[in-house]
């Protein structure tokens, strides 16, 4: 069980690398451990039974298409693990179905860990780069915002009074909007009409939408005068 846990965790943690072309039904492993697994389950299915002399590596080989040499390695951690024993001059047999199946399970399951790893990761990497581009359209749209202000002044900011909104029902007069704000009103939106350049007995109730011009910073002074 441990040598199982062991290799598994090898897994997991990107200890063993690619070194031929892998199988897309086990990811991204090395062919020999593709190969493992692939007799482990063949254990598990009964097409191999316990006792079973398994055919010569050659022959494994031309089996799985792989070279003798990554049918060697994968016999060998097969004998690691348990489930298989070499007997000089005789070959490879089955010797544990039990530890074929704990062994098919463990890599399954390192298998799952795996790819939700990697879909985690996935999903943060699209978060960031969404982020960034969202992050560069903001500054462009800042920018453009400038540069409209600064070429056209006159063009002006505009807010919406909610319920939130202080200092309502309260004449622009009263108010004294403009020493407090630095912002000129020159129209407000009601749901009825629209009242260009207000006077100051004017005032501003829950839903109306609010025009004003001023510098770059008029905005800010703006929204905190109504929602702070």
């Amino acid at each position: 069980m441990k040598k199982i846990h062991g290799l598994i965790s090898e897994i997991e943690q990107g200890g063993i690398q690619m070194s031929e072309q892998p199988n897309e039904r086990v990811g991204q492993l090395p062919r020999y451990q593709q190969v493992a697994v692939e007799i482990s389950e063949r254990i598990v299915e009964g097409r191999y039974v316990e006792g079973e002399k398994i055919h010569a590596r050659s022959t494994l080989a031309t089996h799985f298409n792989v070279s003798a040499e990554t049918a060697r390695k994968a016999i060998s951690i097969l004998v690691d693990l348990g489930i298989m024993d070499v007997k000089h001059g005789s070959g490879a047999f089955v010797v544990s179905k039990e530890k074929a199946a704990e062994y098919v399970t463990q890599f399954k399951a390192s298998q799952s860990i795996l790819s939700i790893r990697q879909q985690m990761q996935a999903s943060i990497e699209r978060q960031r780069t969404e982020t960034n581009h969202l992050n560069q359209l903001l500054d462009q749209l800042v920018a453009r915002t400038k540069n409209v202000h600064d070429q056209l002044p006159f063009v002006p900011y505009e807010i919406e009074l909610t319920s939130q909104a202080q200092n309502l029902e309260i004449s622009i007069n009263e108010l004294n909007f403009w020493h407090q704000t630095g912002a000129t009103i020159v129209a407000i939106q009601t749901d009825k009409e629209l009242l260009l350049s207000p006077g100051p007995y004017a005032k501003l109730s829950i839903g109306n939408h609010l025009y004003f011009v001023g510098t770059e910073t008029v905005f800010d002074r703006v929204q905190r005068f109504f929602y702070e």
